[in-house]
């Protein structure tokens, strides 16, 4: 039927999420990788350089922070949008490091007018101020993130689009700086950051990129009535969401599904599937409650057989049991259409493996989690023991492939987390994957 409006959106199109489940660190980036074979573009909606997604294609290691995963497909168009907050620094090295792999990465990325950007500043105020917590620091990478994100709400951020206008820049930048210094000196006792030298440097990083600024939203609404496929990758997991997530030890952005429309500009209706990638156990970096957390023998084997190390900071990974009730929530947060499940092979060997299904929490057996960390620290978990296997999944590409036990251990991930499984990872290369349904059809 005609429109009086104008072109009408195809049905061919389909615009896909991709998020992590737990508290990140799920593999994202090489499923993003995977998918994005058959997409015109991905979108990084939301965080900044304290995500790591690393891929591992034919042998090599390459691992991105701010740049989207797709920027290793040539002809994929990579967006930063809106809601990311931007390290000039960190995206130059980036660069310079795609360079370095014969990778031309300007040639694809195309970044947002409304961007927020991170000044050295921010990076300053957030690692003194982490240092001020002394016991009590929630575990922030140092980046500056949540800073940038407090000018952003404060609305004194100085934003993408500035950089193309030099008296606005001056002037932004000017109050925004007197701000940080005053908080630097006069609370921290630390040291002003130069506002001259800051004003250089991102007038000419404000040259360099000016070719790769753009509406986003213009862009994706263009692909959508075009019949374009466009994967949105999200950055940590689902339960550091600032609102959702186990605050205070959060990010300070959306990392659920909503962040792909408000990080990006699209509507929540224009997303058609949302995937979650979840990892066959549970693990979490830095500070805050962990119910399921293993510190014996078995905790030790998921570290280590998973080279649980932060793919952006290095630090250690803390490793448990899967927990389903964080999963439930989760799922409900996204309207998760189905999971991804990876490092399955982490739990060959092991005899017998425990999913936490309920709590006990105030003497209740409850099977969606409380809000908050300090309640959700006093919950015990109740487990469930199912049979392990000897046999090796590792690598395996049908469903058939797979040990029996650990189909069933699959099957009842499905019935309590209460969402299909369309794929799992049986390894960390492109290729080694059980593909159960096209999530891209």
């Amino acid at each position: 039927m005609a429109s009086h409006c104008g072109e009408l959106e195809s049905d061919m199109s389909k615009f896909l999420v991709v998020l992590g489940s737990q508290w990140g660190d799920e593999g994202k980036g090489k499923i993003v990788d995977l998918l994005t074979d058959q997409v015109s573009a991905v979108v990084r909606f939301q965080g900044g350089h304290n995500a790591g997604h690393t891929l591992i294609i034919n042998g090599q290691k390459t691992v991105l922070h701010l740049i989207p995963s797709g920027i290793l497909h040539p002809g994929v168009t990579c967006y930063i949008g809106n809601g990311v907050v931007l390290s000039p620094d960190a995206l130059m090295h980036e660069v310079d490091d795609l360079k370095s792999q014969g990778v031309d990465a300007f040639s694809q990325l195309k970044i947002s007018t409304q961007s927020t950007i991170i000044l050295p500043s921010h990076v300053a105020i957030d690692q003194a101020r982490e240092r001020a917590r002394g016991g009590n620091a929630i575990g922030t990478t140092g980046r500056g993130i949540g800073p940038a994100y407090e000018d952003k709400v404060a609305r004194r951020a100085l934003r993408v689009g500035d950089l193309l206008d030099a008296g606005q820049l001056e002037q932004t930048l000017r109050a925004q700086m007197e701000w940080h210094n005053f908080l630097l000196t006069q609370q921290f006792g630390e040291a002003a950051i130069d506002f001259e030298e800051t004003l250089a440097a991102l007038t000419g990083f404000g040259k360099t990129i000016k070719p790769l600024i753009c509406n986003v939203t213009a862009e994706l609404a263009a692909l959508k009535r075009a019949g374009k496929k466009v994967l949105f990758e999200g950055a940590q997991g689902a339960l550091l969401d600032v609102d959702h997530g186990t605050y205070p030890f959060v990010t300070s952005s959306n990392t659920t599904a909503g962040g792909a429309c408000t990080g990006s500009g699209i509507g929540p209706r224009a997303i058609d599937y949302v995937l979650g990638i979840t990892k066959a156990y549970t693990t979490r970096v830095g500070a805050g409650p962990f119910p399921t957390e293993l510190t014996d023998s078995v905790g030790k084997h998921l570290a280590n057989v998973g080279k649980e190390k932060g793919a952006t900071t290095g630090r250690d990974r803390r490793c448990g049991w899967l927990d389903t009730v964080i999963l439930r929530q989760t799922v409900v947060n996204n309207s998760m259409t189905a999971m991804c499940i990876t490092k399955l092979d982490v739990l060959d060997g092991l005899e017998e493996l425990k999913i936490c299904t309920h709590y006990e929490f105030n003497g209740e057996k409850i099977d969606f989690p409380p809000a908050g960390a300090a309640d959700l620290a006093q919950c015990v978990p109740i487990y469930e023991t199912m049979p392990g296997w000897s046999e090796t999944t590792a690598g395996c590409t049908e469903w058939s492939a797979l040990p029996v036990n650990a189909q069933n251990y699959l099957k009842r991930m499905e019935a309590l987390c209460g969402a299909k499984i369309a794929m799992i990872s049986t390894g960390p290369d492109r290729l080694e994957n059980v593909i159960l349904e096209d999530v891209l059809a």
